[in-house]
């Protein structure tokens, strides 16, 4: 899989459709090369697009797996210029923190995105739902979580 060969000057759809299946068969040794060669594309907002759901696809299969670490690392690496896409990392591996009972901090799930939060407040770890169902950021993340430990209570 070569992402040169998607044309520069094709529409960004069809440039952001192209990128996602380049970097969905991409071969492990071939992923951060080819997700440094998206963020050369001129439509930088397209390419963080597309990357970043890249980058979801990646973590939701890998973040309860060893793979994972290695993976962060690396990717991290690569998008260290992109603070989005950095921060959507970091947030991947807070969220693995709190699914697997690793330590993690209270303010840190609290700054989070409202993605995390909401992502977090229909997890498992109700230490955190609990947090959340308090002090999230919005009332739609501390709603969801309530509505999460109710289901947990009725259960």
């Amino acid at each position: 899989m070569n992402v040169h060969d998607i044309p520069q000057n094709a529409n960004e759809h069809v440039r952001f459709a192209a990128y996602l299946d380049k970097l969905q068969q991409a071969a492990e040794e071939d992923e951060v090369g080819l997700v440094r060669r998206v963020l050369t594309d001129p439509d930088q907002t397209m390419a963080r697009s597309a990357l970043l759901r890249h980058l979801d696809r990646r973590a939701a299969a890998l973040h309860i797996g060893t793979a994972y670490e290695g993976w962060v690392r690396a990717m991290t690496q690569a998008t260290i210029d992109h603070p989005l896409l950095a921060q959507r990392l970091w947030e991947w591996s807070l969220f693995r923190a709190v699914t697997l009972r690793l330590p993690w901090q209270p303010d840190d799930l609290l700054a989070s995105s409202n993605w995390l939060q909401l992502k977090t407040a229909a997890g498992t770890n109700t230490e955190a739902i609990e947090i959340l169902a308090e002090a999230g950021r919005t009332k739609r993340i501390r709603n969801a979580a309530r509505t999460s430990l109710n289901h947990r209570s009725e259960s």
